[in-house]
């Protein structure tokens, strides 16, 4: 069975989806153009890009863990698809943690850890937690985006951050987008502050039966006391009083430092996915013949893009 996809011109989700991640507030802040509607059921958020230098375009899921809206009993079979109405050369999705994956197949790019309660917590970790605590750092929520002060400290310690670890452009992110993340539903900023000063912030989204940590950073001063530490267990916390677990997210690569740390938090794990899927084979066969493959990375997708 053929299921035929196309694009809408909107954010055209289901009214009753209110999970964070296909949420019109964080679709807003990420820029998505259209909605990707595969048959009846399926609708996926993407943004639209141009291909640079051709009369083609392509797309990609927005940040985090967004997946796609619809039910379905099983996950969707990308062969099954008739994506010649769509008009894109390919399409890099990012799924949802957990069950009910948005289609077959696809590539685990990480682990995540996953804390379902404090127990997890390593005893040398809960000593740091407290001692920090002893001296003087408290964990506050920020009132919304009317709290200009705590998303100004928030700000400055995810800036200094991304520079440390030599970011992309893509996650230089405005403080509008911060703000826009702040007036939905399931969104909280946690903020670490010392004399009440904030120097360590973490966003909490509440998303598809997780509490996921979203984006979090520390000030260049405050690295030495690391009160992310600290951050973690109010987000476990706060995941308790909800109800659900929390996704602590992995590392930068699979197996290194910060997942390491993270998972001195956790109780277990859940697999990351993304799906590559080619809708054009012609187009995407000439226009990877065409770049340059020299310090390419040979895991990314779409590789024209490489």
């Amino acid at each position: 069975m053929s299921h035929a996809a196309r694009l809408i011109e909107d954010l055209g989700l289901e009214a009753s989806d209110t999970e964070f991640f296909r949420s019109a507030e964080f679709l807003a802040a990420e820029g998505v153009t259209h909605t990707l509607a595969i048959g009846e059921a399926v609708r996926l958020p993407v943004i639209v890009r141009e291909i640079e230098g051709e009369a083609r375009v392509d797309a990609t899921s927005p940040y985090g863990y967004p997946g796609a809206s619809g039910g379905r009993s099983e996950p969707l079979d990308p062969a099954t698809v008739d994506w010649s109405g769509a008009g894109l050369v390919s399409v890099f999705v990012r799924d949802r943690i957990g069950e009910g994956g948005s289609f077959s197949g696809g590539t685990v790019r990480n682990k995540v850890q996953i804390a379902d309660g404090a127990g997890g917590i390593r005893k040398r970790l809960r000593e740091q937690i407290r001692r920090n605590e002893r001296q003087g750092w408290e964990i506050r929520f920020a009132t919304g985006p009317e709290d200009a002060a705590r998303l100004a400290a928030f700000k400055t310690a995810y800036d200094e951050t991304m520079a440390r670890t030599g970011a992309a452009e893509r996650y230089l992110y405005p403080h509008e987008y911060f703000e826009t993340l702040l007036k939905g539903e399931g969104s909280w900023l946690l903020s670490a502050e010392r004399e009440g000063v904030g120097l360590a912030g973490a966003f909490a989204v509440l998303s598809d039966g997780y509490l996921h940590y979203y984006l979090g950073g520390t000030a260049d001063e405050a690295l030495g006391e690391s009160p992310m530490k600290n951050l973690f267990a109010a987000m476990i916390e706060l995941g308790g009083e909800l109800g659900v677990p929390v996704n602590l997210g992995g590392g930068l690569s699979p197996g290194d430092s910060l997942e390491d740390f993270k998972r001195g938090f956790a109780t277990g794990e859940q697999p990351f996915r993304t799906y590559e899927l080619v809708c054009d084979p012609a187009a995407y066969e000439e226009l990877t013949a065409g770049s340059d493959p020299v310090g390419s990375d040979p895991g990314f997708f779409p590789a024209y893009r490489s």
